[in-house]
């Protein structure tokens, strides 16, 4: 499983709000039976609860997604849906917002 790759949320009660789920662990913990996920909203629906440092929009396939950081959780490998693209191309962005929501700056 590579970093920074975006799964379809299998969850189905929780898939509107967060339809889709970012993976954002090393890959060198490939070997563990769990991974952190940031789960991603759509744009639209969560734009009056945003800070710009903390939640970066992505663009997947012409659709904006605001990466919820403050909700990044830990789940089994087997809870991720299918694969649907790879965001390493924001890493500097996600990687700001997670040190943000750890260290405040």
């Amino acid at each position: 499983m590579a970093q920074f790759v975006v799964y379809q949320n299998p969850n189905p009660t929780r898939r509107e709000q967060f339809p889709c789920l970012l993976d954002i662990q090393s890959n060198l913990l490939d070997d563990l039976r769990t991974t952190i996920v940031v789960p991603l909203s759509p744009s639209e629906s969560v734009a009056n609860i945003t800070i710009s440092k903390l939640n970066p929009v992505l663009d997947i396939n012409g659709n904006n997604f605001t990466a919820m950081v403050q909700d990044m959780a830990g789940i089994d490998r087997n809870q991720l849906g299918r694969e649907l693209c790879d965001l390493s191309h924001y890493r500097s962005e996600i990687i700001a917002a997670i040190d943000f929501v750890l260290s405040g700056i």
